[in-house]
């Protein structure tokens, strides 16, 4: 029986950089969002406002937290859909910051700088 192997490209270092970060913070998201529906449960929401409070707050946390999990885990495998999402939202944020006129600020450059990366390193994603 002839197994033939898959050759992958390996993960660009920022890429792995990128997915590492984006999960951690999915996964903060993701626990703040079980902490906010526990303290529903427990009777415990005075002065809580997040997304408006309550349980539809918790369960967005949750959800959102969960979709960037999956994002970073998509990155992390060089899944061409994590990297088009990704795209999408750099390029929103760098529309924004020319929109309002922050594009020269710090965090503008790092936008655009990113945005550049992940275009260049298209090729690793399948």
């Amino acid at each position: 029986m002839n197994v033939v192997a898959a050759s992958y490209d390996p993960l660009p270092l920022g890429v792995a950089i990128l997915a590492v970060l984006i999960g951690i913070f999915g996964a903060l998201l993701l626990v703040v969002g079980i902490l906010v529906l526990l303290a529903i449960g427990v009777g415990a929401t005075a002065g809580l406002a997040i997304f408006g409070g309550g349980l539809l707050g918790g369960l967005l946390l949750v959800l959102i937290g969960a979709v960037i999990l999956a994002v970073a885990k998509g990155l992390w495998d060089q899944e061409l859909w994590a990297l088009v999402l990704c795209l999408i939202l750099v390029g929103l944020l760098v529309l924004s910051d020319l929109l309002r006129g922050t594009i020269l600020s710090l965090g503008g450059l790092i936008l655009v700088v990113l945005l550049i990366y992940l275009v260049a390193v298209h090729k690793h994603f399948r």
